[in-house]
Formats: structure tokens, sequence, C-alpha cells
């Protein structure tokens, strides 16, 4: 072999010194003291700590897909009764149960035609005759699955928003498995009004009050008692149908209204006409204000609103204006939240993590380079400068991708160094071979990497395809492991062929040696 087989040529030296000298300033600031990291740019920003190290808040929830189901047959219900209005057919009883909403009609003989008037008001859903009078409306089981997905997307959306508009710094929102949500809040360690806020439903709905109906009497056909957030004993007699949704709501914001607290509202353009179209029709009406089944406040209507915003009152003192309006603008839960699993990791515990990891990792560090150094001497020294690239590497690729530092990860830098030695030693052993079997010192060089970048490769692909295997069916702690996992070979990988590589080359072409330093 030649001795332009060890040699760089000038674009494989560029990408290894461009690779390296950016690895160094992405991996600078998590150097600094905490003055010099503020007056840095947007993109060079350490490497944020997990709620292990930092300390802070984390929650699991589960999304209550129960719920959904009785909401879809809530509405079915209602789709129901308002068919058979049109369509003018008697009945004498609606219902919804477990096994679906069954209409009992007035005559057996308006069977085909009710059906017919519910299928094409319930598209998708199973319409079907019990008996001669019975009709039973169920939802299928696709239906059913596709909307508690749904359900569990959007919850995750809404809390990510609501967590946002908080300010909470660095959270961390994640899906586990079919239904639960699991929410991280470093720095937080009281957690109370963010769990509250998300966990609130926040459905807002707007209704008009039944005229003349009270509580006390039998309620009319289509209409439901409601209990007034003010005052938990008295109930309001409102009509089932929603004349405006909360959905419609483009922006929520505080204010006060004569000195009281308010939150100040406004509809896009459909929501906007239909709020319109009810305040014209209802004029001396009360519209009940719904927030989560309980009646904030029933105004009366005065005139027509065109304009598509209004304002809410009763809500409180400043503080909860401000959260409602929060909750609005982030949007509602299309189920409720049920916190599962509540922890609270204090400051001091997350820095003794740190402490402990980074003497782990310094100790380990030094006990490698010490015996890479007596194995090999100068090549010793070589892979020690190589591991040094390689641990500043991985923090600067975690903290380009926006990965977060948990005890796990640490765990995996430790074994990610102790893998990027490893890859040296089977170079290094594998040189040794070359020249006990008598090639020349340049011959045994070049094979010697030549050999070993094979086994090197196949062992590392084994590892990542372990790591990936973690990332995607693990979650919390093991995910962070697996992420610095697959990182670390990527870069101890680089760092064993490449630098180490250059080390060893440059060292050749200006020292001449005759014999293996090893």
């Amino acid at each position: 072999m030649s001795s332009n087989s060890l040699q760089y040529s000038g674009i494989k030296l560029a990408i290894v010194l461009i690779v390296t000298l950016a690895g160094f300033v992405f991996a600078a600031p998590n150097f600094l003291p905490a003055g010099v990291r503020t007056s840095l740019p947007a993109w060079m920003k350490p490497l944020p700590l997990g709620l292990d190290l930092r300390g802070g808040s984390y929650l699991l929830m589960e999304v209550d897909t129960s719920a959904i189901a009785k909401e879809q047959l809530t509405d079915l219900t209602e789709l129901a009764r308002a068919a058979l209005r049109e369509a003018k057919l008697g009945y004498r009883t609606l219902r919804a149960t477990d096994e679906g909403v069954f209409v009992t009609l007035t005559k057996p003989e308006d069977a085909a035609d009710a059906r017919a008037a519910i299928a094409k008001a319930a598209v998708g859903m199973t319409v079907e005759n019990v008996d001669a009078e019975r009709i039973r409306i169920t939802v299928p089981d696709n239906v059913r699955r596709d909307r508690e997905i749904s359900a569990v997307t959007q919850s995750l959306e809404i809390v990510r928003r609501r967590i946002d508009e908080v300010g909470t710094s660095e959270p961390n929102v994640q899906r586990q498995g079919r239904d639960r949500i699991i929410v991280e809040l470093p720095g937080v360690d009281e957690p109370e009004r963010i769990k509250a806020l998300i966990g609130q439903t926040a459905k807002l709905t707007f209704h008009l009050v039944e005229p003349g109906a009270s509580s006390g009497r039998e309620l009319p056909a289509g209409t439901m008692l409601m209990p007034s957030s003010q005052d938990p004993n008295y109930n309001y007699v409102v009509r089932r149908r929603v004349e405006v949704s909360g959905e419609r709501l483009v922006d929520a914001q505080a204010g006060f209204q004569n000195g009281t607290p308010i939150v100040n509202f406004r509809f896009d353009t459909a929501g906007g006409m239909a709020f319109g179209r009810t305040t014209s029709a209802a004029v001396g009406e009360s519209l009940a204000i719904v927030l989560d089944d309980k009646v904030i406040s029933a105004p009366r209507i005065k005139s027509a609103i065109v304009g598509g915003a209004g304002f809410i009152e009763g809500v409180g003192d400043v503080k909860a204006a401000q959260d409602l309006a929060l909750l609005l603008r982030a949007g509602a839960l299309p189920a409720p939240l049920i916190v599962l699993e509540e922890r609270t990791i204090g400051p001091s515990l997350g820095a003794d993590s740190i402490a402990d990891g980074a003497m782990a990792s310094i100790v380990g560090m030094i006990l490698v380079a010490i015996f890479m150094v007596t194995a090999y001497f100068r090549f010793g020294l070589f892979a020690v400068v190589a591991l040094s690239v390689n641990l500043v590497l991985l923090i600067a690729v975690m903290s380009l991708v926006g990965g977060i530092l948990t005890l796990p990860g640490i765990a995996g830098i430790v074994l990610t160094m102790g893998m990027a030695v490893d890859a040296n030693v089977l170079i290094y052993e594998r040189m040794r071979d070359e020249w006990g079997s008598g090639r020349t010192l340049l011959n045994g060089l070049t094979s010697g990497f030549s050999n070993a970048v094979t086994t090197i490769t196949d062992a590392n692909i084994t590892s990542l395809i372990a790591g990936i295997l973690l990332f995607f069916l693990g979650s919390g702690p093991v995910r962070g492991f697996a992420v610095t996992l697959v990182l670390g070979i990527l870069t101890s990988m680089f760092s064993a062929i490449m630098i180490t590589r250059l080390l060893i080359a440059l060292w050749f072409q200006y020292s001449k040696p005759k014999t293996a330093p090893i």
C-alpha cells in the first residue's frame, strides 16, 4: 500500500474540521456562565435539563373516552329529535342508554319514514328497528374509535397550547399509549394552578333560557336543568339546543366593565352570524352562558348583537378572568382529563443528580484515559482526544436538535464514552494483529483501519437498531436514554473513524516513525 492510503483529501479534512468546529460552537453555551449565555444569539442555547435534573412537576393524565361516548349519544338524541320534528312524525319516548338511542313511535306504520329521516340526519350511524314501534340508533365501532383517537390528539394539542399560554419554561408534553398524556413542567414546584388549567374542560356554549319554566315543575320537552356557577342550589331551565358553540371563538381577553372583571370574546364569521341570528330572534329573552355544564350568567337580550363580539360577567376576580380567557383562547377539551399520577421533584434532588452524573462522567473519562494511555501510549492519547471531541459533538447535536438532558441521558453519555473507546480498541488491536503477522508499519496502520471499520460498523448498527426500538416502544426515561444512545453511536463512529484516523495520519506524515508506538 502507498502512503496515500493514510492521507486525507482536502474535502475530507475540511469536513472533519468544519464538523468539529461546529461541535465546539454549539456545545459552548453548556460550559459558559449563566450571565454570558443570556447574551448569546437564539440559535446558541444550552442543553435544557429534564425534570429529574432541574426539578419540577410531572403529571400523567388519561383522556376520559367514556365521556366521548356519552356525548355522542346525547348528540344523536338531539339529531333524532330534530329529524322527527321536521318530518312531523310523532313519538312517545326518546332516550339514550349505554346500548344506543331508543325512539318509541306513536304510530308503528311510521317506522320506515322515521328510519329514513333519522338516517339522513345522523349520517354514518346505524338505524334499525327493535320491534314494530321502536327504533334504535347506535354508533358503529369504527366511528366511535376514530372519534376517540381524534379526541386524544386534540386534547394533546389543547394541553400544549394552554401550557404555552401560561408561559412555563421548556415544558414537555407528549402522548403515552392510546389515551394518556404526560406533562413535565421543569422548575414548577407548585403545579396546582397549572393542573387546574390543564384539567378544566372549558367547554363554552350558549343556550336560550326557557321562558316561564322553573325547576320545581315538569320540564318542557327539549329542555334541561343547569346549575348556576354562583349559586349551586339555583338551577336554570335552558333549551338543549346549542345556539352557538365556543369552538367559534377566535379571541378572548380579560377586561373590566364598571370596575368588575369580565371576559371579552369575539367569534369567527360563522359564529358571529349565528350569534346575531340568535339574539335577533330572541330579544327580551335570556341567553345562558354555560361553561362546563354550569351557567356563568344569563343576561337578558336587550337588542340584536350583530358584531360577533360580547362579554361574560360573573367570572370572579381578575385572576379567574385571566384564566378563563386563557382557556377559551386555547380551546375546549373534547373530553375530561383524569389525573392518574402526580409527582413533584425538588430542585435540591435535581442538583444532587447533576453533581452525581457529572462526577460519574469525569471519573469514567479519567479512568478510560488512564487505561488507553497505559495500554497504547501515543495512540492511546489520540483516542482520548477523539473521545473528548466525541463528547463535545454529542452535547452539540443534542443542543442543536432540541434534546433534553435527563438522568438516563447522562447514563447514555457515560455508555457512549465506553462504546467510543471500544471502537479505538478494536482498531488498535487489529493493527497489532497485522504487525504481528509481519506487515510493515504503514500496511499495519492501513489494514488495521480498513478491517476494523467493518466490525465497528456491524456492532454499532446492532446497537443503533436497539436504540431506535427503545425510542419508539419506550416512554419517559427510556426514550431519554435511547435518544442519547442513538446520537452517541453516530458521534462515536465519526470520532473513532475520522478523528482518530486524522490524528494518526498527521503523526505518520510529520514524525516519519520507524516502529509502532504501541
